[in-house]
């Protein structure tokens, strides 16, 4: 819900500062009648996929998704997209809505952003598509923001190219939004905002942790590129984190599984590669000792819930 209405609500705003009626949004979904939020509040729309007023050439489509976003890939709702797009309108998304322009075929070949925790799976699906870490891409005549608040950052982008920086200055301002972000700025907090740590060695190894989650580097060669012995980046890790450099690495490499089970259809062999386990065994023990369940059972929990939606 949160991406949905921070991309309407600077639209809203920006008729109110102007006194006139620069922009103007109708609902579409399937079946025409409401759509539910992951929080459970349900959307009157304004019409369905059929509906009699149709998108015109110009015209933005923006596409909204929620969790369990690849189980939403309906064929009448990526032909609809499809035939927008063929009639001339701007494709863009929110959220994991990427995923659904990326299964219509309608992001091949661009630039593309969707929100860090699907970044993984959706980089596996699509490896045809140029996919950024940033707040938002806008990349021709397609749009993608990365969720949460990145909506409100991508249509003040829009209002900006649109009406003027002046205008979408005001609308942060009636928002309360101190700063806005451009499509250079990362999504992420900076990793000593996210470890609650300030220490720059400390931040460079877990940086270089995170890039290398595929062929994991070895304890002794990132003391050693970070310019320490590999006792003291063991002492470093232990007072920061309370954990060893091995065992952070580790919890790191499974979340990026855990993601990669539930967001695509890899094999489980194929995840466990694509994480730094060059065999499903140990990558099983390892996942069972973090999460309490097998990968194989994990996957198989999550279609049971998604079927029980």
């Amino acid at each position: 819900m949160l991406p949905f209405t921070a991309a309407i609500e600077p639209l809203r705003l920006a008729n109110r500062s102007a006194n006139c009626n620069l922009f103007s949004w109708r609902l579409v979904g399937p079946g025409g009648e409401s759509a539910t939020c992951s929080n459970g509040t349900r959307i009157l729309l304004d019409g369905g996929l059929d509906s009699e007023s149709p998108v015109e050439h110009g015209d933005v489509v923006i596409v909204c998704g929620g969790t369990d976003i690849s189980k939403e890939a309906h064929k009448p709702v990526l032909n609809w997209l499809r035939r927008q797009s063929r009639g001339g309108a701007m494709m863009g998304a929110v959220c994991t809505g990427a995923w659904i322009l990326a299964e219509a075929g309608l992001l091949d070949g661009r630039k593309a952003t969707i929100h860090w925790e699907n970044h993984d799976g959706f980089a596996e699906a699509f490896s045809e598509i140029d996919l950024y870490r940033s707040v938002f891409v806008h990349d021709g005549n397609r749009l993608t923001a990365a969720g949460g608040t990145s909506s409100i950052d991508l249509m003040l982008h829009l209002i900006a190219e649109t009406h003027g920086d002046a205008l979408a200055a005001e609308v942060a301002d009636q928002m309360l939004h101190t700063t806005i972000r451009t499509d250079q700025d990362r999504q992420r907090l900076s990793i000593p905002t996210r470890i609650g740590v300030r220490h720059p060695r400390l931040a460079t190894v877990i940086a270089r942790m995170e890039a290398n989650l595929e062929e994991p580097i070895s304890p002794a060669q990132l003391a050693s590129d970070a310019g320490m012995s590999t006792r003291q980046l063991e002492r470093l890790f232990r007072r920061y984190l309370n954990r060893s450099p091995k065992r952070y690495y580790m919890e790191t490499r499974l979340a990026r599984a855990r993601n990669l089970l539930m967001q695509t259809e890899m094999s489980i062999i194929e995840v466990a590669l694509a994480s730094g386990f060059s065999s499903p065994s140990h990558f099983s023990k390892c996942y069972r000792a973090q999460y309490g369940g097998t990968p194989y059972r994990e996957r198989g929990t999550g279609a049971a819930a998604s079927a029980g939606r």
